[in-house]
This record gives structure tokens, C-alpha cells and sequence, in this order.
């Protein structure tokens, strides 16, 4: 057992996992409790009366081959936030550990640290640099006196809600540093959308890189909930002990095996490639609107915008039938709204009713 294992709460090393039916799909089975008639309108293949299968080996198999890695390495859940929340409570004593973001970022990674109760550490992005890492900062935080609680790095590149990627090099370099001590994991939502490529080929010499990825957003799965941890098979295997059986459901299944099949992973590069020529256009036409101060350059699929007055705006928007994220007063966002990217005919209407 590595330091990737010995850094888990030792309860969660020593816990013997849920016995599950055995899963022999071939068989009839009378022996899980499950209806043997389909529900009224069930169009699924394996029939919804049925469980899924207790942890899918083979949708597994099908993202290790999309993501070019071992099945060992690869942790399906509801979404990435099921990952992120299993990581917390398999790296995290309540009252003893602590977890590390760089704010302004998603903030599922702050709420379960604090669900979980562990302490959250703070070294916010810098504005002044286009949402960069604060090395400094980094360094004297995890040389402070809290540093040897922490237990989780959390970093999302392209981040959310700025839309930057953060710099590789510094990522890598922090792994490395960390090594033995903590695990550094990097959500990579909208990689797909980025202008340099995912940290995958990064991961057999980091051993303590996490990578998170998700159906959600490049293939259009927001509603089917597919998100997938990506890292060292021991922390995979320590994950693999604490989620629920059947976490992923039959009809997520089988669109997961849909959305990988050829023709619509051609249609998906299709539409990441529109989808950044959208961001291109709106980035210049936003910029010309008056009541605009900044678009920041952004690496995903949304755009942070400044406005003079967000709330004239965020109304404006409203009353034309569309919803904005407002992020007035988180940190040091100011007057800053989130604009995901929609249709071309989507973003005209936006600009028209922003002017």
C-alpha cells in the first residue's frame, strides 16, 4: 500500500464494502426483488425493472478507451459532484483535515469539504493576472501551520466561473511538491473547449493527480449525470469502496454508450468547434456594448463579462426570456455575470436586448 492509500482515513481502508446481488445479466433473477414485468412505456434496452449494474464494468471499459487509460484508473458517479464528495469523505477526518481552493471557483468543492467537516483553506485566484494561480500564496499556505491537515488540493481549469485555464506547469510542479502529503485534483469540466490539451498524458509520473471529466457539458449529458474520475488505480480502489451500488442508472447507461459511439463524437467535435467560433464573436460584439467594462478571455464554454450595472443587465436579459448567472459580491467578481454560450440565434438575441 502506497501513501495514495495511507493518506484515507484508515476507517475507509479498513471498511468492508456493500455485497451486492451477483450480477449474471445472462440469468433469470430471482434473487434481487425486482418486478419481472417492464414498466408501462419502458423503451430501455435492459428494461427498467431491473437494477443497473451494481458498478459498470463495461461502461468503465468504454470511458477508459475514450480517455485512453486503464480501467483501473477510471471511477464513473452521478456527475462530477458525486466524485468530488467521495474524494472529500475518503481523504477527509471531520475536524481534523482541510481541503485547499483558489477562489473564485466552483463551489461544490468548499460546500462538501464543509458537509463532510472539513476545514477549507482560501488562496484566492489573481485578477490582476487573468485568474492565475498565486504561487506565493500557495507556498506559504501549504508551509503554514495549517498545511499538514490538508488533504485535497482543488483547482478547475479551464475554472469556473472565469473561464481560464490555469497553468500547467505550476499545476504538475505543485503535484510533485506534494507528493507523499496530498492529493492535487483538477477538475477539467470544459477541457473540451480549451486551447491545450487535458493533463491525461501528466498522470502515470504524478502519481497524486487527480482528474476529474465530465459527459455534462462538451457532449451535451448535463441530464444524464456521467461524471468520471480519472487517477492511480489505489485511489480509484478507495473510491470504489464507498460509492453506492447501482450509482449510475440504466437509461444514463445506455446514452453514455450512445454519446461514445463514432458518429456522435463526430457531431460533438462539430459542435465544440461552433461553440468556439460563437465565443470568438460574442467576446467582440459584448465588448462594444456600452454598458460593458471587460470580457475576460475565456477557455470554456461561457464567458465572464463585466458590466457597469450587472443588474440592468441580468433584468434586461430576463425580460427577454433568458437567464444570466449573476456573481455580484462573490470575491472579487464585482459587477460580473456568467454567460453560458447558446446558439448562434440564442447569442443575437442576448446582444440585441443587452444594447
Amino acid at each position: 500500500m502506497s501513501w495514495l492509500a495511507e493518506l484515507a482515513r484508515p476507517e475507509i481502508r479498513a471498511l468492508r464494502p456493500y455485497e451486492h446481488a451477483t450480477w449474471e445479466p445472462g440469468l433469470v433473477r430471482l434473487h434481487a426483488n425486482e418486478l419481472p414485468w417492464r414498466a408501462h412505456g419502458d423503451a430501455s434496452s435492459a428494461g427498467l425493472n431491473c437494477y443497473p449494474e451494481p458498478h459498470p464494468y463495461a461502461l468503465i471499459e468504454a470511458l477508459a478507451n475514450f480517455y485512453g487509460v486503464a480501467p483501473d484508473a477510471v471511477l464513473a458517479g452521478r456527475g462530477s459532484d458525486e466524485v468530488i464528495d467521495l474524494l472529500v469523505r475518503a481523504y477527509c477526518r471531520a475536524g481534523q483535515d482541510a481541503v485547499l481552493i483558489c477562489p473564485p471557483t466552483f463551489g461544490m468543492y468548499a460546500v462538501t469539504a464543509r458537509i463532510q467537516g472539513a476545514r477549507v483553506l482560501e488562496v484566492p485566484l489573481q485578477p490582476q493576472r487573468g485568474w492565475a494561480l498565486d504561487a506565493g500564496a500557495l507556498d506559504e499556505a501549504l508551509r503554514g501551520p495549517a498545511a499538514r491537515a490538508v488533504k485535497l488540493i482543488f483547482l478547475c481549469s479551464p475554472n469556473n466561473p472565469t473561464g481560464n485555464r490555469l497553468d500547467s506547469e505550476a499545476i504538475i510542479t505543485l503535484s510533485r511538491e506534494l507528493e507523499g502529503r496530498a492529493l492535487v485534483v483538477v477538475d477539467e469540466a470544459y477541457v473540451e473547449f480549451a486551447r491545450a490539451p487535458s493533463l491525461l498524458a501528466q498522470l502515470p509520473a504524478n502519481p497524486g493527480l487527480v482528474l476529474l471529466r465530465t459527459l455534462s457539458k462538451a457532449h451535451g449529458m448535463a441530464g444524464a449525470r456521467c461524471g468520471v474520475a480519472i487517477a492511480h488505480a489505489e485511489v480509484i480502489a478507495l473510491l470504489r469502496r464507498i460509492i453506492q451500488p447501482y450509482a449510475i442508472a440504466q437509461p444514463s447507461i445506455e446514452a453514455v454508450f450512445r454519446a461514445l459511439q463514432p458518429q456522435a463524437l463526430a457531431r460533438t467535435r462539430e459542435r465544440i468547434g461552433a461553440l468556439a467560433a460563437e465565443r470568438e464573436h460574442m467576446s467582440a460584439a459584448l465588448r462594444q456594448l456600452p454598458n460593458v467594462t471587460r470580457v475576460w478571455d475565456s477557455d470554456a464554454n461561457f464567458l465572464l463579462v463585466q458590466f457597469a450595472d450587472a443588474a440592468a443587465a441580468i433584468a434586461r436579459a430576463h425580460g427577454a426570456g433568458m437567464l444570466l448567472r449573476d456573481l455580484r459580491g462573490v470575491g472579487a467578481l464585482g459587477q460580473a455575470v456568467r454567460i453560458s454560450l447558446g446558439t448562434p440565434e440564442q447569442n443575437e438575441r442576448l446582444l440585441a436586448c443587452l444594447q
